[in-house]
Formats: structure tokens, sequence, C-alpha cells
């Protein structure tokens, strides 16, 4: 597998080892020996699923206190998905980085404790599935206003209006927003 650094501290995108021919594909989506190998010494306690339909738009999300540090991948379709900085004690504290991934690419990504993730489903019927290792709490959890302009995602919004829960519409701005030390 290959580590892709980003512009912020720790968060990765993943390419794995995709092996296929006529009749398909095969790749380790984890190995806890090779990840840690690659100093990703990680232990998750919980999978989610979700899908979406094109438009939708999750996020962002982030558990303070007892954060959770996300693998994430798709497995059916296409998302542009979004890492926000929450560290104080971070150089890249309160940027973004942004990433598509899809079926197609098999691409993963990883952020860890302390950022806020959401993403944007570019296609019907999208699958993403979650690597947790921390247990969801919705007392611990916030949510950011999605086109905060302090924050500035670029969300790939052409022909697209988004389609976001109650919470998130209600999410808060980042200068607003509970940290990280």
């Amino acid at each position: 597998m290959e580590l892709i650094e980003t512009a912020i501290e720790g968060v990765l995108i993943i390419e794995p080892k995709v092996f296929g021919d006529e009749r398909g594909f095969f790749l380790e989506t984890w190995n806890a020996r090779t990840f840690a190998q690659a100093g990703l010494d990680l232990d998750f306690v919980q999978d989610n699923h979700s899908r979406s339909a094109r438009g939708v738009l999750r996020g962002l999300h982030y558990q303070q206190p007892n954060p959770q540090g996300k693998l994430v991948r798709v497995t059916a379709g296409v998302v542009y998905d979004v890492a926000v900085d929450m560290r104080k004690s971070s150089p890249t504290f309160g940027k973004w980085v942004g990433v598509e991934l899809s079926a197609a690419n098999k691409r993963m990504f990883w952020m860890p404790p302390g950022i806020a993730h959401g993403f944007l489903s570019l296609e019907d019927g999208t699958d993403f599935l979650y690597k947790c290792t921390g247990y969801y709490d919705p007392s611990n959890e916030h949510s950011l206003l999605w086109n905060d302009p302090a924050i500035g995602v670029e969300w790939p919004l052409e022909g697209i209006e988004p389609q976001l829960s109650a919470k998130d519409e209600a999410g808060i701005p980042f200068a607003s927003a509970v940290t990280f030390p």
C-alpha cells in the first residue's frame, strides 16, 4: 500500500495494492500488521456503513471529548471527502483537505482523532464505509457549519443542491467550535 501525505499532519490518503484480472480484483482494506509497519498502529472498535443519494452532504462531524480516528472508503459510487483540523496545537489548525474517494479508485482516507469529517455524495447509491478507533457517543458529537467561510471548503457543488440533515443545517461556525488542545 502507498501512503500519501496531505496538507494536514496525520491525515493520509491510502492507496491499497489491487490485484486484478479479467475475473475481477482483490485488495486488503485492513491488515493490522501491514498498517502498523507503515506507522499506523490502530485499534478499531466500530465499523459503520452509510448509503447516500447524489447531493447528500454529511458533516462536518467530530466528537469532543472521546474523539474518533476514522479510516474511510467507498465501495459503490463517488464522494468528495473532507477533513478539517480541529487541533489547536497543530500548525494546520482550521485548515481543510479534500479527496475524491470512489469504488473505481479504491482509495482510503485516514483521519486521526481531532479531525472533523464530512463528505458529499456525487452519485446515487454511494456506499461509504468507516472504521472507527472510538465508539460513537452522540453526547460528544459536534457539527461544524459545512459552508463556513472561515474554513472555506471548496465543495464540488456544480449542478448539486446539497441535501443536509437538520443537525448539519444547524452546524456551528468554526469560531464558536469546541476544539482539541
